[in-house]
This record gives C-alpha cells, structure tokens and sequence, in this order.
C-alpha cells in the first residue's frame, strides 16, 4: 500500500488486533488499567477511557500496562495530561511495545518499568491532509509545534539536549529495555516474563514504521480488505482539488 498515509496504514492495520475495550479494574488496595491497543479514539482506546477508569480508582496506586503500537497524538497527550492531574501514584509497566504516541502516555506515570524484551520509540509526528499550498504549510508548521513538545517532553525524561532528541525522533529510533532504562525513557526493566513480552510485541502489525528492530518483524497477517478500502478513500482525497 504505498500510496496510503501512515497514520493510517498503521490504524487499520492494527484496529483489529487488540480489545475493543479499555479494560480497568481494581481490588481494596489498587487499580490496573490495559491500554493493549490502538490510541484513537474511533478505532482503539480513548483518552476519555482512561480518564473515566482513573476517576474510579478515587486516588488508589495505579499499574498502567502498555503494548500500544502508537495512534492519535492528541488523545495520548490528553491521556498524559489526565495521568499528570491524577492523585495517587501511577506506575507504567511497558510489556511488548510504547511507540510513537504510546510513550507519550508512559511519560505521564511516575514510574515506568520496561519489560525485558520490550521497546521504546520516539519519532517525529504523522498526519493526513488535503488542500492547498497554504494550507499545507499550516499543516506542516503545525506538525513542528507538535514535534517541540513531544521533544521537551523526551528532553525531561532522558536529560538528553533537544539536538540529540530531534535526532533520534527524526531517525525513528527504537531503544530496547536496557537502552530505555539508560536513557530515562524507563527506571527499571522487569525480567520475569520475557515469553510473554516476546507475545505482546508480536501482536502488532509495525509496517508503517520504517526502522522496525528485526525483533519486531513478524506481522500479523494484513486485513486485505479494510486496507483496500481505505487505499480506495485515500486515493479519493488525492485528487480533490
């Protein structure tokens, strides 16, 4: 599918691979919250979700469990900013994958641990659009202001100069466990089950991306007929005005 925009490519190929729903419980002591799915909140796991699930927990500790191949940049920021506004204490546990806007969301926790076997990924912001010459410099402007605060917020985590930050998001870079934790992406890495991380990170279809780690090749088979449909949509917009 060469012609269709990544963000999408990476939605409908993956809408179908986790939990419809976001699934959140609690017992006397905390709550624990899966976000095992696609950020977006048509296709996958919604901000207003995971607000609604924090608001629950009336202040208990929190376990965040992320395998997310990424999504919508906004509603991970709105996830982000929710976990920030929360209460209690918040530790993110990354499983199989935090890529693209998952990081996002695993920022917000006090606490991250990584799982061996795990990764990390930062990378500049993707949108689709149509218009004119005007409007697509706004776009692309646009996408800029969003690349600076996801930068800062990889800046304050690894304590890196936003040169070397712009880099590794213009490179599409990938830290596994051990880099996460070196880095200030994760404090620590959880080695107890490194079978079950090897399922998470395989559950997603990473194709959109360009620099997958050769770990993470193995994709679920493609959902030929929503990629044919979408291909039929994106290639209407091409030729609007």
């Amino acid at each position: 599918m060469p012609n269709m925009q990544k963000l999408l490519q990476l939605v409908v190929e993956n809408k179908d691979k986790g939990p419809k729903q976001l699934r959140a419980e609690q017992t006397a002591d905390r709550g624990a919250i899966w976000l095992y799915d696609v950020i977006d909140p048509w296709w996958g796991v919604s901000a207003e979700s995971i607000a609604k699930a924090l608001d629950g927990f009336d202040g208990k500790p929190v376990d965040l469990y992320i395998n997310s191949p990424g999504g919508d940049v906004f509603e991970g920021r709105a996830m982000q900013t929710r976990l920030k506004a929360y209460s209690g204490e918040i530790t993110a546990h990354i499983d199989g994958i935090a890529a693209s806007a998952a990081t996002t969301v695993a920022l917000g926790a006090g606490q991250r641990v990584i799982a061996e076997g795990a990764f990390f990924m930062v990378h500049n912001s993707w949108t689709f659009s149509f218009g004119n010459k005007a409007e697509m410099r706004k776009t692309a402007e646009l996408l800029e202001q969003i690349d600076n605060a996801i930068g800062a917020d990889y800046a304050a985590a690894s304590g890196e100069s936003r040169d070397v930050i712009t880099g590794w998001m213009d490179d599409e870079t990938w830290f596994d466990a051990a880099t996460a934790v070196e880095k200030g992406f994760a404090s620590s890495v959880f080695t107890g089950d490194d079978d079950q991380a090897a399922s998470n990170r395989a559950t997603w279809n990473l194709s959109a991306y360009s620099n997958v780690p050769q770990a993470l090749i193995a994709p679920p088979p493609k959902q030929e007929h929503d990629r044919a449909h979408m291909q039929r949509y994106v290639d209407m917009l091409n030729v609007i005005g």
